[in-house]
């Protein structure tokens, strides 16, 4: 089921949490971005990102990925920021959401962020958003060796449900098994992560 978007600007939506605000990316987050996406763990564990990361990299980002998703009703890419202090902190995004199977969550969390739990709560935020709006299914792909990632799964309330082999490749084009993470509409919420 496909989520039901009447009345919904994704070119504006906003959502909140406990102490994130999740936004549309904005062209002033262009420097932020570059800083956060040369990092080696993000460059890493994301290997579609350009590496180095530029400026140019960062604006088309904003202004041709991330609009046209919205503008497309496809997808929801979002910054995370700081809601005490207004800092980019990270990035999560919906994608696939007119997909018949499901959605899927991607994010990534600056690493002078990492460890105080933003990555799963906006992952359990956001997801129960899709499922506010009508979507039954949204899954989630990390890597095997990425085990910070599968631990956001977790607490973001997604099930592990196995392994898909040689999903993904590496920078240098090494096959990468990715572990498959999915919650449904119907599965019991995190009981420690709450929207605002």
């Amino acid at each position: 089921m496909a989520l039901e978007l009447t009345g919904v600007d994704l070119l504006t939506e906003t959502i909140t949490t406990a102490r994130l605000l999740l936004r549309p990316w904005l062209r002033a987050d262009a420097e932020d971005i570059v800083a956060c996406c040369n990092d080696p763990d993000i460059a890493n564990w994301l290997p579609l990102l350009p590496s180095p990361y530029t400026l140019p990299d960062a604006h088309t980002f904003i202004a041709d990925m991330a609009w046209a998703q919205q503008r497309a009703g496809t997808g929801l890419p979002l910054a995370m920021e700081d809601a005490a202090t207004g800092h980019l902190v990270g990035s999560i995004g919906i994608g696939g959401i007119t997909n018949v199977r499901g959605a899927e969550i991607g994010y990534w969390v600056a690493a002078f962020s990492r460890g105080r739990g933003y990555a799963a709560e906006a992952t359990a935020v956001l997801a129960a958003w899709a499922f506010g709006h009508g979507l039954h299914r949204v899954q989630l792909l990390a890597a095997t060796g990425n085990v910070p990632s599968q631990r956001v799964a977790k607490r973001a309330g997604f099930l592990r449900e196995g392994v898909l082999r040689g999903a993904h490749r590496s920078r240098d084009g090494v096959p990468r098994d990715m572990v498959l993470y999915g919650r449904l509409s119907t599965d019991e919420p995190p009981s420690d992560i709450q929207r605002r």
